[in-house]
């Protein structure tokens, strides 16, 4: 079916106040606050993946990347206690680890004849480990990978590290860009309203550090991406107003890469007793997300957070990225209980799992520049 006859069903069978949004989205104009909230609220699934992927094929066609890629998560030890996370460990904690810079290197040389172009660096904010710790890290890791795009530390473990150096987070920033560090990840965004915010990671760096320091890191030269957690405690009316705020950065800066949407999982944390929403829910807030943030290239479904079937299902509702190899490299949500625990997929794997919905598999790099087009 073609896109006319797709928007022409679209403006004929819906009601009202959401043919009014579609005819925007259809126009490439952008949907209000107001207009987001009424799309979570009244807008049916098939509606809104058919909208979602109209953007969705207007910025990128059939296209759908990935990438190459490892984690290193250096310690999971945290001087916070957020009631979401699984993860968290204390000094002297059975299940506690903290990496030697040694044993962070013997990670990277397993990586030194393989065609990886990013290191993925995030862990626990450790009591002990300043902005210079994590930069002697940095130089490091590229005498072992010259090549190797470093993508490392939320906006919660530098403005830690950072302040720790005693430094200005612009002073700081620079610096660790001086160390090699090439891109900033999304976490520790969260939920950007401060009551819910107070009732879930209530210790952590502000919303307002969180937008500052990724604005500073877009200012001097170091791209970022930006994620939500979703389907806690929060309304529809608080993630739209996270989006609006992300939104706005990216009208000023123009540097962020991409957009996560991270599903809250109940194993192992203080938050078990809500549950988890369903991959209906999942799927509405793809499509919303693509829908209102208009101004963003990618929007990437985590398949280790979400499962490879739903990724690939998400492909359909506005998502054009699914992230990369992973090689068994992350605990963060195996802790959490997702139901693959060893997270790891090859090249091919990806390529397949692309290909078995018609999309076209792109490999990027961290920087969505094409490495190869398997088309």
């Amino acid at each position: 079916m073609s896109n006319n006859n797709i928007e022409s069903i679209l403006l004929t069978e819906i009601k009202a106040e959401l043919k009014d949004i579609a005819k925007k989205v259809i126009n490439n104009d952008r949907i209000t606050v107001e207009e987001g909230i009424i799309l979570y609220e009244k807008g049916e699934l098939g509606f809104l993946g058919t909208l979602a992927n109209i953007v969705r094929e207007r910025k990128h066609g059939h296209n759908t990347y990935f990438n190459r890629n490892f984690h290193i998560e250096p310690t999971n030890i945290c001087i916070y206690n957020c009631k979401f996370c699984s993860y968290v460990r204390k000094i002297g904690d059975v299940d506690a680890w903290e990496y030697s810079l040694e044993q962070i290197i013997d990670i990277a040389k397993k990586y030194k004849e393989q065609a990886v172009t990013e290191v993925h660096i995030v862990g626990g904010v450790h009591p002990k480990r300043d902005l210079h710790y994590y930069g002697n890290m940095i130089q490091e890791i590229k005498k072992v990978l010259p090549d190797i795009h470093v993508k490392a530390f939320t906006a919660v473990e530098l403005d830690f590290m950072i302040k720790k150096a005693k430094m200005s987070i612009k002073d700081g920033l620079i610096k660790l860009k001086e160390y090699g560090l090439d891109s900033i990840p999304g976490g520790g965004a969260e939920i950007f309203n401060p009551e819910i915010r107070k009732q879930v990671c209530d210790e952590k760096s502000s919303t307002e550090m969180w937008l500052n320091i990724h604005k500073t890191a877009h200012q001097v030269g170091i791209p970022s991406n930006a994620t939500i957690l979703y389907g806690h405690i929060e309304s529809y009316a608080d993630r739209i107003d996270h989006m609006n705020k992300l939104r706005d950065l990216q009208d000023e800066t123009n540097g962020f890469n991409t957009y996560i949407p991270l599903k809250f999982r109940k194993a192992n944390n203080n938050l078990s007793y809500i549950g988890e929403v369903s991959t209906i829910e999942d799927l509405k807030n793809y499509a919303v997300s693509r829908i209102f943030l208009d101004n963003f290239d990618h929007i990437k479904a985590y398949w280790p957070m979400i499962g490879k079937e739903t990724a690939q299902i998400a492909l359909s509702f506005g998502v054009d990225d699914i992230d990369g190899t992973i090689d068994d490299t992350t605990k963060i949500y195996s802790m959490a209980g997702v139901e693959d625990k060893t997270p790891t997929m090859t090249s091919q794997e990806l390529v397949n799992l692309i290909k078995e919905v018609n999309r076209i598999p792109i490999e990027r790099d961290t920087l969505y520049n094409v490495v190869n087009d398997f088309s």
